[in-house]
C-alpha cells in the first residue's frame, strides 16, 4: 500500500474553475482541440503507410513463392488449392492499399477540412474562439475579482486587529501581576487594549459587510460565469461529435472482419481447399504419366514408295518461314481415325470428316500438329487432339 501523502493537502482554489483567471483551462481547450486533429491526420497517415506497406509485402510474397511453385512437383487440385493462396492473396494486397488510401484522401482530408472550417484564426491573437472566450470570462469574473480582493484585504485588516488585541491583552494580564507597576501605567495599559478591542470590533464588522456583499454577488456571477462555460461545452460538444463520427469512419476502413470482400476471398479460399480431391489428382497423374497415357505400340507399318517430285515436304512446323525441304525414300505411318469434323483454314492443312481413317506420317510438333495422309496422296497438317489411333 502506498505511503499517505506527507505535505499539506493543495489549496482547492488554486485549480477551481471560479477563482480568478482559472478559466484559463477551458479557454485553452480549443487550441489543444486544434492540436489533436494534427495528431489525428498524423496517426492515419502513419497508419496508411503502415497499411500500403503491408500491401506491398504481401505482393512481394505472393510473386516469390508463385514463380517458385511453377518448379514444385505437385499438380491438380493440391496445385489449384496452393495456387489459391496467391491469387487471395493479390485480392488482400489490393484491399489494403485502398484501405491505405480511404485513411488518407477521405479520412485525414475529412478532418484537416473540418479543422480549417472550425478553428478561425484571429489575426494576433490565436484563434478566434479562443479570444472570444477569454474574453467574456474575463469580463463577467472583473467585478467577481474586484470584490475578492476588497474582502481578502477587510480580511487581512481584521486578523491584524485581533493580534494587536490580543497582544493587548497579555501586555494587560501582565501588569495586573506586578505589584511594582503604578497606577498610571496600568490605566494606560487597559486604555490600548480597550482601543485595540474597539478597532477589532470594527475590523470585524467591515468584514463581515464586504463578505456579505460578495456572498450575495455570488449568485449572479456564477450564473454569468456558467453561461460562458456553456457556450465552451457546446462548441466542445460539436467537437467531439464530429470527431467520433470520424472515428467510426476510419473504423469502418479499418475493420475488415464485416469486408464482404475479405469474406469471399476466405470463402473461396475455403472452397478451393474443400474441393483437393485425391481420385481426381490420382487420376490426372495416371493419365499424364502413368498406365493412362497413350502410346504407340508396335503395329504393321505401310511403305509407299513416292515419285521423287513429290518428295518435297511442306514445313515441319506450321510456321512457314521455317520452311526447309526433307527428302523421303520410303513413307510410313500409323493409320489414325477422325473424331470430329475439321476444315482445314490454310492450303498446307487437311480436311476430314469424323470417323474418317488416313496416315499419320510425323510426330506431333510443338504447336499441336501432326503431319497426314489421305487416301489419293492428299497430304497436309491436321490438330493431333483431333484424331485417336485406330486398334
Amino acid at each position: 500500500m502506498a505511503d499517505p501523502p506527507t505535505g499539506p493537502p493543495e489549496d482547492i482554489n488554486k485549480i477551481s474553475f471560479w477563482m480568478p483567471g482559472n478559466y484559463i483551462r477551458t479557454v485553452q481547450r480549443t487550441s489543444e482541440s486544434y492540436q489533436a486533429c494534427k495528431d489525428i491526420i498524423a496517426c492515419m497517415k502513419d497508419r496508411a503507410h503502415v497499411e500500403r506497406q503491408y500491401a506491398h509485402q504481401l505482393t512481394e510474397w505472393s510473386n516469390k513463392w508463385k514463380s517458385i511453385t511453377e518448379t514444385r512437383p505437385l499438380y491438380g487440385s493440391l496445385l489449384r488449392a496452393w495456387q489459391c493462396f496467391f491469387s487471395s492473396t493479390e485480392r488482400l494486397s489490393a484491399l489494403h492499399t485502398s484501405i491505405s488510401q480511404s485513411l488518407v484522401s477521405e479520412d485525414a482530408k475529412c478532418i484537416r477540412s473540418w479543422q480549417k472550417e472550425t478553428f478561425p484564426r484571429k489575426m494576433f491573437c490565436g484563434f478566434r474562439e479562443s479570444h472570444d472566450l477569454g474574453t467574456a470570462f474575463s469580463r463577467t469574473q472583473k467585478p467577481w475579482e474586484k470584490r475578492l480582493k476588497k474582502l481578502e484585504k477587510a480580511r487581512v485588516a481584521y486578523h491584524k486587529s485581533c493580534q494587536r488585541e490580543q497582544s493587548a491583552q497579555e501586555k494587560e494580564n501582565q501588569a495586573k501581576n506586578n505589584v511594582n507597576l503604578s497606577e498610571s501605567k496600568l490605566s494606560k495599559i487597559q486604555q490600548a487594549r480597550e482601543k485595540a478591542t474597539q478597532e477589532r470590533s470594527k475590523a470585524c464588522d467591515r468584514y463581515e459587510k464586504v463578505l456579505e456583499d460578495v456572498t450575495g454577488f455570488a449568485p449572479r456571477y456564477m450564473e454569468e460565469m456558467e453561461s460562458v462555460f456553456d457556450q465552451s461545452q457546446e462548441k466542445e460538444r460539436k467537437r467531439i461529435s464530429f470527431l467520433k463520427q470520424a472515428f467510426l469512419s476510419i473504423h469502418r476502413h479499418l475493420d475488415i472482419t464485416n469486408n464482404e470482400s475479405i469474406k469471399a476471398v476466405y470463402s473461396e479460399l475455403h472452397h478451393m481447399l474443400m474441393s483437393i480431391s485425391e481420385p481426381d489428382d490420382l487420376r490426372w497423374w495416371k493419365n499424364n504419366h502413368g498406365p493412362g497415357m497413350p502410346t504407340d505400340w508396335p503395329k504393321l507399318e505401310i511403305y509407299l514408295i513416292t515419285p521423287i517430285l513429290d518428295l518435297l515436304k511442306p514445313p515441319a512446323f506450321k510456321d512457314h518461314q521455317n520452311f526447309f525441304p526433307i527428302f523421303l525414300v520410303m513413307i510410313g505411318g500409323v493409320r489414325v481415325r477422325a473424331l470430329y469434323n475439321y476444315t482445314g483454314e490454310e492450303s498446307d492443312e487437311l480436311s476430314f470428316k469424323a470417323g474418317e481413317e488416313f496416315l499419320k506420317v510425323e510426330e506431333e510438333d510443338d504447336q499441336g500438329w501432326c503431319w497426314g495422309v489421305k487416301e489419293g496422296r492428299v497430304e497436309g497438317f491436321y490438330p493431333t487432339n483431333y484424331v485417336l489411333p485406330v486398334k
